[in-house]
């Protein structure tokens, strides 16, 4: 390629891609600079220009003058000496290919930043391309792809795993994701790795906020704004908690998200395929919040510390395996769903009736009955040992009648 030509097709190119037709060249100088001084050997870093007008290319190398710094040990004055080769077109030509493909790339990369960078946190759908044992490439239009990570933690500890347990994408399936990240490719932040072959978007399916993006397509009242979404809870691939509030007093909040005969709610659940999503209607006290929260387990009562922001849930005694769930499941989710530390206890366990939501233990009420122990921890948790005969205490809190 002459060098004339070699101006032309990078001007050709810039023109093409929008691309500063400057930015290309100087780009091209520091790479053929950087092939050069290996070529050539060179003892001293080297320097290339083009000229912008008739496309000749010159290479120098850069020579020191006088002595190094003492701190630094580096040259401030350099002599460029003309090491221009014969063949410096043909060189120019090969290292143009890469360079213009890698501009081209960055430049793709930069386009898909500035267009989807303001999209985080939205609902996308996209068609699944290819699998790969780290991530799962989705396409979302024509030439935008998107990265679904799902890689090992152990192996892997600084990557993400975006994908619910026991899912697995089929090529050319459709699926919803969120948008959680774009890439910046001008970031000065350190890489992930192999980024600059990984597409620039990340996408998730195990997100909180991709539940809420599917209640508002589902559920008219909550894109209206009518009813709230408060809080979600999300064990991606098992269960998930979802606290809603209505802003109209006479609208169910829970009742329209449910939707007839629990449309709504299926849809939800049948994009997330079938993870069970519990929808519970929240409320500013927190003792009723967290009793909602515990569904489908029934709450007897709930003493509520604010000080500690700590909830004492009593429960039937057939109630306390559901409230739990299986391995500990139900508690857990409910604990994040409220922000509140749950403390599940049986009825028979607390030793005493039934009362009241958000009731306090009578100490004068405890004294009466003479069949249990009357002692009482500072928790407020009775002892469930029998009564000495003639005594109000068990033999291990026999002292507290001497005092």
């Amino acid at each position: 390629m002459a060098t004339s030509e070699l101006i032309e097709a990078l001007q050709a190119l810039a023109h093409e891609r929008k691309i500063d037709e400057f930015y290309l060249i100087e780009r091209l100088e520091a790479s053929l600079a950087k092939s050069y001084q290996h070529i050539l050997d060179l003892e001293w870093d080297a320097r290339v220009t083009i000229d912008r007008q008739t496309g000749h290319i010159y290479v120098y190398e850069l020579v020191p003058v006088g002595e190094p710094d003492p701190e630094t040990g580096e040259y401030a004055e350099f002599e460029e000496r003309d090491v221009t080769p014969n063949d410096v077109s043909r060189i120019a030509a090969q290292n143009a290919k890469s360079v213009i493909s890698s501009i081209v790339r960055d430049a793709g990369r930069q386009s898909i930043y500035e267009e989807f960078s303001n999209r985080v946190g939205d609902l996308v759908t996209g068609t699944v391309l290819q699998g790969t044992p780290d991530f799962t490439i989705v396409k979302i239009r024509d030439g935008v792809e998107a990265e679904l990570p799902h890689y090992d933690a152990k192996r892997n500890p600084g990557e993400r795993n975006e994908r619910p347990a026991g899912e697995h994408y089929r090529h050319n399936q459709r699926i919803k994701t969120l948008i959680i990240d774009v890439r910046d490719p001008s970031s000065d932040a350190p890489r992930a790795r192999g980024e600059q072959a990984r597409p620039s978007i990340v996408v998730s399916r195990t997100h909180p906020d991709l539940i809420r993006r599917l209640f508002e397509i589902e559920v008219p009242e909550i894109y209206d704004g009518m009813v709230e979404i408060k809080s979600i809870a999300r064990e991606p691939g098992a269960r998930s908690k979802v606290a809603v509030a209505s802003r109209e007093p006479n609208l169910d909040p829970v009742g329209a998200c449910v939707g007839p005969k629990g449309s709504r709610v299926r849809m939800v659940v049948e994009e997330l395929r079938n993870e069970r999503v519990d929808v519970i209607q929240w409320n500013e006290d927190p003792a009723v919040y967290v009793a909602n929260a515990l569904s489908p387990a029934k709450v007897t009562r709930v003493d509520i510390d604010l000080d500690n922001h700590y909830a004492t849930v009593v429960v039937p005694d057939d109630q306390l395996s559901l409230a739990i769930g299986k391995e500990g499941q139900n508690a857990r989710l409910a604990a994040r769903l409220t922000g509140w530390h749950i403390d599940i206890k049986s009825a028979s366990f607390m030793g005493n009736p039934p009362v009241a939501d958000n009731a306090l233990i009578d100490e004068d009420d405890i004294a009466e009955d003479e069949e249990t122990c009357a002692y009482v921890s500072e928790d407020g948790v009775r002892c469930r040992n029998h009564a000495r005969p003639g005594s109000r205490y068990c033999g291990v809190h026999a002292e507290a009648e001497e005092e």
